[in-house]
């Protein structure tokens, strides 16, 4: 029997993000509206609503459907918002920013992270961003300034020069720590390299590449 996607996606959004506490109406409205299971692999397409972590290579994983509705709705996004986006991952979550804002800019490690998510966002008919293929911890340098960073893996720390890529009042979401207890955090900055911090919920998600936590040696 053919699986019903629409009524999947309903399910998902009614019966698994909303009662984790996203009630913000138009990040429901995205949820069920863009087609999640155009964004993960083939073989994976059955599974497009399961309340689990996605594998899409090269270790990383696709967010669980609830993680991504409390990060969207975190973020507040307003439609003049540009926002840039760190690991594009298979696209999903850049589809869903790029519906609530203006603008996004993403940028991923993995040349064909970058290609397959150009490829679902075309096909989504998603104009609105612009995708980069790049290493974001150390070297990879973005035009300008933004309202809103989204970082999608884990990083042991934030690095400073992400913070640097905030406009005035912009806003900074990370998953922070040291598996398997890492913290989702909002930054928001208060200008004079000050930032309001608030703790959202705790998860465990694969790093970033170049953001593990520092080698220990044990004797």
């Amino acid at each position: 029997m053919a699986m019903n996607f629409d009524q999947a996606r309903q399910n998902m959004v009614e019966n698994q993000v909303r009662p984790w506490e996203v009630l913000d109406g138009r990040v429901l409205e995205v949820l069920s509206r863009v087609r999640r299971e155009d964004f993960v692999a083939p073989e994976h397409r059955q599974l497009a609503f399961a309340d689990l972590c996605l594998p899409i290579g090269h270790g990383e994983v696709m967010m669980k459907p609830v993680m991504e509705g409390r990060v969207l709705q975190a973020l507040a996004l307003k439609p003049e918002d540009h926002v840039l986006e760190i690991g594009t991952g298979s696209g999903f979550l850049t589809a869903c920013l790029a519906s609530l804002a203006a603008r996004v800019t993403s940028v991923d490690i993995h040349a064909d992270f970058t290609a397959t998510a150009g490829q679902r966002l075309q096909a989504a008919s998603i104009g609105n961003v612009q995708l980069a293929t790049g290493e974001a911890i150390n070297a990879w340098q973005p035009q300008g300034t933004f309202d809103v960073v989204v970082v999608t893996g884990a990083v042991y720390r934030i690095p400073d020069r992400f913070l640097g890529w905030l406009k005035p009042a912009g806003r900074l979401l990370a998953i922070r720590g040291e598996s398997p207890v890492q913290q989702v955090v909002l930054l928001t900055s208060e200008g004079s390299a000050r930032y309001q911090e608030e703790s959202l919920l705790e998860t465990d998600l694969p790093y970033l590449s170049h953001a593990e936590p520092p080698r220990r040696f044990v004797f």
